[in-house]
């Protein structure tokens, strides 16, 4: 199963039953858990951190968004931290199984709908952003709400990606993105009376004005207390710890000490892992150390591929060869993307640099889709089962069976068409990376396009005797020709990407 963290930025933190809506929208949507939620009133803002399956994230984050917009007023708010929406920023974060690719097809999904459905502009950010100018957040949010209004639209950099170029009357603009983990970090250094130091130490610390790279900063003033706040956007290479140190070194050349220190929201255990091994002095610290991680490990649950592979050899219809065709669609997209990004950042293949990230993020968002219609093949077929189950003793009961029958058929049909139209999709991009991407790569391209046309003709099959089984046949004519021409399509991908990679290795 792959899992995202999505951590909304809301534009309200002093209207307690505000937050609570919002975050009970995020976690009405099936399979989404919201994890923390965190207000802070000097602020005005709330962070919302939830995880969910790849295919319910967006869902659950548009949710959330969808309440904003009805009841937070960016025309009566104020606060502290910077802001240009009622719904601020909307991160998604790879955790357990997910890539950066599929956290920037998210971003793209619910940019699109927001747009489209609420009205509201999006900017896409960080890793999903369309211009490199709009990869820092505080360069989209520059001008904030108030300023937006007047800019919105003005240049190319103040275009946004989806949505109207105008701001929505009170729920203003919003940046989605996808990104590393990021940790939300506050550090105090007493009364207000020391905010002058505060913001000298934080310009001091962010990246933007010489300091550590990897760290964003600002000085505020919070419940009377001077406090420097943080966002450390990557750990890895600028560690909690490091970054400590070096606000209690300025500070303290200031002749300040800091009081104490918070984190808001969630953080991983190896951030602070680290800054225990650090401050103990602990040699060869390593997580297999840890117990709980230990006790994870071995009662972690989900089906494996053997698992998947044992499911399809038993003797029962699901999962069958709908939900087989679909997993080697995802397994074809995934291939895909490899290749791409082993093609991204290659000084040999700079002229396709940007065209392979886009394929993966869009080999990313087929291979999602093809793992969630391998659950959908089998309920459909559930579906079909339950209808001919049903009883046939009257004439009444005879009608109703036979149109219950053939409207389960139909679905049953359209499911494999989702994945036969995925699948050519998946081999025309392999057949994209065969012809330009890493030549190294080559065989793999050759593999993925395979592998999608199987997938494709499978499922065209599926489609096609869903059709044949229809009482009245002319319903499925559509389908089963809609079928042959995605069939078609795919198999012009592959055997153009078969001859690319017989030359490649010779033949």
């Amino acid at each position: 199963m792959k899992l995202i963290e999505c951590v909304p930025n809301f534009s309200e933190g002093r209207r307690p039953e505000i937050v609570a809506a919002i975050r009970d929208a995020i976690a009405g949507v099936a399979g989404a858990h919201v994890l923390d939620a965190s207000a802070d009133a000097s602020h005005n803002r709330c962070v919302i951190t939830f995880v969910a399956p790849i295919d319910v994230v967006a869902d659950a984050a548009f949710a959330g968004i969808t309440e904003a917009v009805r009841l937070i007023d960016l025309t009566t708010h104020s606060g502290e931290h910077p802001r240009m929406g009622a719904t601020d920023v909307v991160p998604f974060i790879p955790l357990e199984g997910a890539t950066m690719e599929d956290c920037i097809a998210l971003a793209r999904q619910l940019g699109e709908r927001v747009g489209r459905e609420l009205h509201v502009p999006v900017f896409l950010y960080e890793r999903a952003a369309t211009r490199p100018e709009r990869e820092n957040l505080a360069d989209v949010r520059r001008g904030e709400f108030e300023g937006l209004r007047t800019e919105i639209g003005a240049t190319p950099q103040r275009t946004p990606d989806f949505g109207p170029s105008t701001v929505h009357p009170t729920a203003g603009a919003m940046a989605i993105g996808a990104r590393p983990f990021l940790v939300a970090y506050n550090v105090y250094l007493g009364p207000a009376t020391n905010m002058s130091v505060a913001k000298e130490v934080a310009k001091a610390l962010r990246g933007s004005s010489g300091g550590l790279r990897y760290v964003k900063a600002m000085g505020f003033e919070v419940d009377g207390q001077a406090q420097v706040s943080m966002n450390l956007v990557d750990t890895e290479k600028t560690p909690l710890h490091r970054v400590f140190d070096m606000v209690k070194m300025e500070a303290e050349a200031r002749g300040v000490s800091p009081t104490w220190s918070e984190i808001v929201g969630l953080v991983p255990e190896r951030v602070l892992f680290a800054a225990a091994a650090r401050h103990v002095q602990l040699r060869d610290f390593s997580t297999a150390l840890v117990l709980d991680r230990k006790v994870r490990e071995a009662i972690s649950v989900g089906e494996s591929l053997s698992g998947f592979v044992g499911s399809v050899a038993s003797p029962s219809p699901t999962p069958g060869g709908g939900s087989v065709t679909a997993h080697v669609g995802a397994l074809a997209a995934a291939l895909a993307q490899m290749v791409a990004g082993l093609t991204t950042g290659r000084k040999k293949y700079v002229a396709v640099d940007a065209e392979m990230r886009d394929i993966a993020v869009r080999a990313a968002a087929l291979g999602n889709s093809l793992s969630a219609l391998v659950a959908r093949d089998a309920a459909a077929y559930a579906i079909v089962y339950a209808a001919y189950k049903l009883p046939a003793e009257t004439v009444e009961q005879q009608t109703e069976k036979a149109a219950r029958v053939d409207e389960a058929l139909m679905h049953a049909a359209e499911v494999p068409l989702d994945t036969a139209r995925a699948c050519a999709d998946v081999a025309e991009l392999a057949l994209a990376v065969a012809e330009r991407g890493n030549t190294n790569a080559a065989s793999d391209a050759g593999v993925a396009a395979l592998l999608a046309e199987a997938g494709c003709v499978g499922a065209a099959y599926n489609v096609r005797i869903n059709v044949a089984a229809l009482d009245d046949k002319s319903r499925g004519t559509a389908l089963g020709k809609q079928a042959r021409q995605v069939v078609n399509r795919a198999r012009t991908a592959a055997r153009a990407a078969e001859a690319i990679v017989e030359k490649a290795i010779g033949g």
